[in-house]
């Protein structure tokens, strides 16, 4: 078994999942590293999950599939796919999205980062170096580097992108952080595991990664997942402070 897992959580990605699926089984022969991939998907009404359970007959032992009854949010998906990793003793864990915004390539810059300088986390980065960022609109790369930014200021984290979902974990950081004490569901859960990270004192890096606005689908931001950022890293400051009193 693969010592890497990536974790992908769906929600109406037919129009993506099995492109993606692919791009990350290809990398075991373009660069011989090996990773198995967990879709976790909240109930996609247009048969994403079954198209997974198609593509698991071409991938009989790398490829596995939870599906959950209902939209739960992104950050309660990642929760359950760590929860899922940890028992099966995975070395490390990585986040992506579905829609190829992450470049499946990464994976590899990624994992070997982590694994080389004994790390245990190493961010995607979109802000470390300029902004990466393509095919977005200046209103929506605004509104995510100025995030990143009041993020950054508020936990005082050394971290360029907040907010980054390309992760790599090591079985450490998840094992050390308590996954049942996360609070955020929406996009903010990112900023939370980084912060817990933090506060650990555990060991992280950001590399510049490219990331591309999605071709196909549909994006998942909304007005509460912003709300839940601004006025959550607030509370979530606080807490800590209060915690080490």
């Amino acid at each position: 078994m693969p010592s890497s897992l990536v974790i992908v959580p769906t929600y109406n990605e037919i129009e993506n999942i099995e492109a993606v699926i692919n791009a990350v089984f290809s990398l075991k022969f373009s660069h011989s590293l090996s990773f198995d991939l967990l879709v976790v998907d909240d109930n996609s009404p247009d048969g994403t999950a079954l198209k997974v359970s198609e593509l698991q007959k071409t991938y009989p032992s790398n490829l596995f599939l939870e599906k959950r009854n209902q939209k739960l949010g992104l950050g309660t998906a990642y929760i359950h796919g760590f929860k899922w990793a940890l028992k099966r003793n995975y070395k490390y864990v990585f986040e992506m999205d579905a829609d190829f915004s992450h470049n499946p390539l990464d994976l590899v810059r990624l994992k070997q980062t982590c694994e080389e300088e004994n790390l245990d986390m190493v961010i995607g980065s979109r802000y470390v170096k300029g902004v990466n960022v393509v095919n977005w609109p200046m209103s929506r790369v605004l509104l995510s580097y100025l995030a990143s930014k009041y993020v950054r200021l508020i936990t005082r984290m050394p971290i360029h992108d907040t907010t980054a979902g390309f992760v790599c974990y090591s079985n450490k950081l998840l094992q050390t952080i308590d996954l049942n004490n996360i609070k955020f569901v929406g996009y903010a859960f990112q900023i939370e595991m980084k912060y817990k990270a933090f506060l650990k004192n555990l060991k992280f890096k950001e590399i510049p990664v490219i990331f591309t606005d999605r071709a196909h689908g549909v994006s998942k931001m909304s007005k509460g997942i912003i709300s839940e950022a601004i006025f959550g890293v607030i509370q979530m400051k606080i807490n800590s402070l209060f915690n080490k009193r």
